[in-house]
């Protein structure tokens, strides 16, 4: 938004998304075609795989094969490129960019209280608030497929995600700015939401929100490392959790020298607010190991940082994931974040009500590898859509799109954007009808893949 944008009033800022009507009808957000030329989604999944790890690439194509919603989930290049080709308003949010149902999910906020939010960051990047949302419906079609669901169920919930959305996105646009930046979704509420659903929800969000309060950590140090002469140290379970010192060569352990891991822990600590340094200082780096996890991030460096304080049992695991360029990257106006790894961090700290104390970025200076940095599974739950029924994936749906509309009216014009959407149900119908029609596009792309791998093309490992 221009300053004259920005300050002018919520009514004016209105009457202008209702007239981008005009220009872009809501209806036409309903279309679905893929475009003569539409690039091979193989050939899009094997130009992202470049500079990745080789021999961990058959475990990401292992997991794109076990469904359509997996396949879904680890395309999100793919998706981006078709969403470049839909109609846009013009109206920019801060885009999570991969707001599929998976990457939502309760996490605990620095002062230990537990709250459900976007919770995946890689493709971050300012660009059209539609994209997001037509990503989180189509993977509620998908998913209600999966679930054998009805078609009419399914289309129905990715009306709730547009009608959902549209509700939040209206009492936002009517809030103090301070309310709507300070507004989360209080693990209570999403309890009680899922309260009035069906039996079979209300016990799927009491677990996830009982994994959330069990999963300290404590929990993840006894999980992830062990004792050894009364020193705690990574343990070793290829191909999944490997040892750094496992990984390296004899030439490459003697060109990484402590020196040069404690410049990359410096980097890192320069990038976090000073009490934040003050309180790592505490700690002492005492071990690294590669860690595989997700599925379209597989190839890429993801390692664990053993972090050892002054005492036996005080110890800290931290989690560094390589950042690359966004997927909308080719398709948006282009933003000077600094570097991948400062985009992720600075948009997740804009799109989530709170975040991580040790989510910060290490530039890259030694390797050239730019990685974010974060506690790993500490207090994080996340709901088994697949175990839900109709009811309950619907309440989860609608949490989902609150979180969204929250994310977006922080970083976008919220009164232009509900003034666009209105209050009645077209804009929902016509994202139903993208919703459905993508879904079935993911099946037929799932279906190459599935050619590719049996035809030799791609490798995959199943299982793992």
């Amino acid at each position: 938004m221009s300053d004259n944008e920005r300050t002018a009033n919520r009514s004016e800022r209105r009457e202008r998304g209702k007239a981008l009507r005009k220009e872009v009808s809501r209806s036409s957000h309903g279309t679905w075609v893929p475009a003569p030329d539409r690039p091979d989604p193989i050939s899009l999944l094997r130009d992202q795989d470049r500079g990745r790890l080789e021999h961990l690439l058959p475990i990401k194509y292992g997991r794109m094969l076990e469904s359509p919603f997996s396949f879904l989930r680890g395309s999100a290049t793919v998706m981006a490129a078709d969403l470049a080709s839909t109609p846009v308003t013009g109206l920019q949010v801060q885009l999570c960019g991969d707001a599929h149902l998976l990457n939502f999910g309760v996490f605990a906020t620095p002062e230990r209280k537990l709250v459900f939010d976007i919770n995946d960051f890689d493709e971050t990047y300012a660009g059209p608030w539609e994209w997001d949302l037509k990503r989180l419906a189509a993977s509620a079609v998908v998913a209600g497929r999966e679930n054998e669901f009805g078609e009419d169920v399914n289309r129905k919930l990715a009306e709730t995600v547009t009608s959902s959305y549209r509700d939040a996105m209206l009492r936002l646009s009517l809030a103090p700015t301070l309310d709507v930046w300070y507004f989360n979704v209080d693990v209570d509420r999403v309890l009680e939401a899922f309260e009035r659903s069906s039996g079979k929800a209300r016990k799927g969000a009491r677990k996830m929100v009982r994994k959330a309060r069990t999963h300290t950590h404590e929990q993840t140090l006894e999980m992830l490392t062990e004792l050894v002469d009364g020193r705690r140290r990574i343990l070793n379970d290829p191909p999944l959790l490997v040892r750094l010192s496992e990984l390296l060569t004899e030439e490459q352990k003697a060109q990484l020298t402590e020196q040069d891991i404690e410049k990359m822990w410096l980097e890192y600590l320069s990038s976090l607010p000073e009490e934040r340094r003050l309180l790592l200082s505490r700690f002492r780096v005492s071990g690294v190991a590669l860690r595989v996890g997700g599925i379209g991030s597989v190839g890429t460096l993801c390692l664990i940082v053993l972090l050892e304080g002054g005492a036996k049992d005080d110890a800290l695991i931290l989690q560094l994931k390589e950042a690359g360029p966004s997927v909308l990257e080719p398709y948006v106006k282009k933003r000077d974040y600094g570097n991948h790894a400062r985009r992720v961090v600075l948009g997740q700290r804009l799109m989530q009500a709170a975040s991580d104390i040790f989510l910060g970025w290490h530039k890259g200076l030694l390797t050239g590898i730019q990685f974010y940095w974060r506690q790993l599974k500490d207090m994080k739950g996340s709901m088994d859509v697949a175990a839900l029924d109709e009811a309950g994936l619907e309440t989860y749906l609608k949490v989902c799109s609150v979180c969204l509309a929250r994310a977006h009216a922080r970083t976008g014009d919220a009164s232009a954007i509900s003034g666009y959407i209105g209050k009645g149900d077209a804009f929902a119908r016509a994202i139903a009808d993208f919703a459905v029609a993508y879904a079935d596009q993911t099946e037929r792309d799932y279906q190459t893949l599935v050619e590719a791998v049996e035809s030799g093309k791609i490798a995959a490992e199943k299982g793992i």
